[in-house]
């Protein structure tokens, strides 16, 4: 009896171990595939660990490494993210996409130039991306490249003429390069944006209305805690933009952080509004003391 018993525990172990080693015998592409399924389940955790594994079964994966820097670009590990990103750059150089998302990733962590020699990178390897890539916009706009962050924007109304966001990112370029007047001037036309509340932000930004209009308008009607969230982050963010465009920093600065407390981590330009409080501080530290 002890003898057989002993069989069946060898046997079990033996088992055991054949399991073990078929799991860790599978594939980097069959892992990369579970990773998928496990991101496309919600799965976030998960999926980063068969992702690695996929990786560490074969280094040279290109598509598991990116696959690993969407999965950390998703949950704010921007640094991570642009590890895993630059990984797949080096073994095929290649990847407009890994470029344009290191340039995403770059942008969210202030790193504007960086941002800007990404996305011209993607833009080269793939030049259908140019018009559409209103996030170059946005990264010449913080590095002070006026002239490019407006030429970027007109490329866009091509894409989309009911972009209020689009119409208002042009004008604080102009504004930084002409000045308020010809920028408003030459505002785009915007159909009509559905999101609330940007058409009052756009006739703002068009001298046609008030600030406390712009607040009023997006709470209005009965929304969602959810939805109020989401309108409350774009008057305030917006607001912020206004009175930046207008000389007023410090007005920009407190509703840049009423815009944050709005929590839409995740949102890029949740990330967007986060590095330009982020410019705005420092630069503001960076004045000399008024006597």
């Amino acid at each position: 009896m002890h003898c057989r018993l002993l069989s069946l525990a060898m046997i079990t172990a033996f088992c055991s171990f054949g399991v073990a080693c078929f799991a860790q015998d599978k594939s980097s592409e069959e892992l990369l595939a579970e990773a998928l399924s496990a991101a496309q389940a919600g799965r976030r955790d998960e999926a980063v660990d068969l992702a690695s594994r996929a990786i560490k079964a074969d280094a040279k994966n290109d598509q598991a490494l990116y696959v690993r820097g969407l999965l950390y670009e998703g949950v704010n590990q921007h640094a991570k993210a642009v590890a895993d990103f630059t990984a797949a750059i080096e073994i095929e150089p290649s990847r407009a996409d890994a470029y344009d998302h290191r340039g995403s990733e770059e942008l969210k962590q202030g790193h504007a130039k960086q941002a800007i020699a990404d996305f011209d990178r993607a833009i080269e390897l793939d030049p259908p991306r140019e018009a559409g890539h209103w996030r170059r916009g946005i990264a010449y706009y913080f590095a002070g490249q006026y002239r490019e962050g407006a030429k970027q924007f007109e490329g866009y109304q091509t894409v989309d003429d009911n972009d209020v966001e689009n119409a208002v990112w042009r004008f604080l370029c102009m504004a930084r390069d002409q000045g308020l007047a010809p920028a408003r001037k030459s505002l785009l036309k915007i159909k009509q944006d559905r999101r609330v509340p940007m058409m009052e932000v756009y006739a703002l930004f068009a001298g046609q209305s008030k600030p406390e209009a712009v607040l009023a308008a997006a709470r209005a009607g009965d929304p969602s805690a959810a939805e109020l969230k989401q309108r409350l982050f774009y008057a305030e963010y917006y607001l912020g933009l206004y009175d930046e465009a207008t000389g007023n920093e410090q007005a920009a600065q407190r509703h840049m952080e009423a815009a944050l407390k709005n929590n839409l981590a995740g949102h890029y330009m949740w990330d967007i509004a986060k590095v330009h409080l982020e410019l705005l501080t420092k630069k503001d530290s960076q004045q000399p003391a008024q006597r």
